[in-house]
Formats: C-alpha cells, structure tokens, sequence
C-alpha cells in the first residue's frame, strides 16, 4: 500500500542540522506512527513521503517554509521583566508560554537583564534545513475513528 491521505504510516528516522548533528531520532524507541495528510508532520516531510510504501529507505532534506518556518525577528522582543512576576529565577534557555496578540505561544528566554527579559516566539528549528533519514516499517489504512480524530491511535 502507498502512503496517501487517510493512511497510518510507522516509520524509523533521523533528524540531522546541516552540520551532521542528531536533532533527534527513533533509534532505540518505537518508530514514529501518524496519521498522513492530516499535519501530524512538517509539510516538506509528509510531501516526500507521499507514495512510497513500506521497505522504503530515504533521505529527504526540508527547507524552513516547508519546515518550521523562515526564521523571524519580529518573534524576538523584550518584555518588561514584571512580566515573569511570581517566577523566582528567569534564565537564558527557559521556556514559557506567553499571550501574544496572535494567541498563546510558546517563547524561549533569549537574555535577561534587571529591567527585561528577551524572549523568541520562533519555533526552535525555525530557519534551519532539516535532513531526515527514514525508513518506513508501514502503512495501513486508518480507521474512522483516526479519521475523525485526526491521528493515529496509540
């Protein structure tokens, strides 16, 4: 069977930055199971998986806007440090999630001074090339109810 909308796919994989480095992988632990066409995935990711069927083995590199995203400064600002009021330490690498005018969002700390704190509202993987290595174990056609749900069952 091919993978196509509507169809529950496992796969093993690997997430490699342009340096070679490990983001993060299955090695070790159950292959990632989802629900195809349904944005369980990033889009350059479900596109190249799009047709293949179990056995298959490939790489496939992501560019941000099909990834998490280009990169964007207007996500970086400094708050008014009172707006951590009733968190007793703030530090660089903490995350947060925050209101914004867009809806609640996930912020990561950047700096902290005594009078702000900068944070950064992009997604960690946000303006990077992601290279995935992956191998699909298989595909079966989702039931209703995963339909319905919009992901595949546990």
């Amino acid at each position: 069977m091919q993978i196509a909308n509507n169809s529950v796919v496992a796969m093993d994989y690997t997430l490699t930055d342009q340096e070679g480095q490990v983001i993060d992988t299955s090695d070790g632990r159950e292959p990632l199971v989802y629900l195809h066409g349904h944005n369980n995935i990033i889009p350059g990711l479900e596109k190249a998986l799009t047709g293949q069927e179990a056995g298959a083995e490939m790489d496939v590199v992501v560019q941000p806007a099909e990834g998490y995203g280009e990169y964007r400064e207007e996500l970086v600002q400094a708050v008014p440090r009172d707006a951590f009021a009733g968190v007793d330490k703030v530090e660089p690498g903490m995350s947060f999630r925050a209101e914004s005018n867009a809806g609640p969002m996930n912020v990561i700390v950047r700096e902290v001074s005594d009078d702000s704190v900068t944070v950064d509202g992009n997604h960690a993987l946000a303006g990077q090339v992601l290279n995935f290595k992956v191998a699909i174990r298989s595909v079966r056609e989702a039931t209703d109810e995963e339909i319905s749900e919009g992901r595949a069952a546990a």
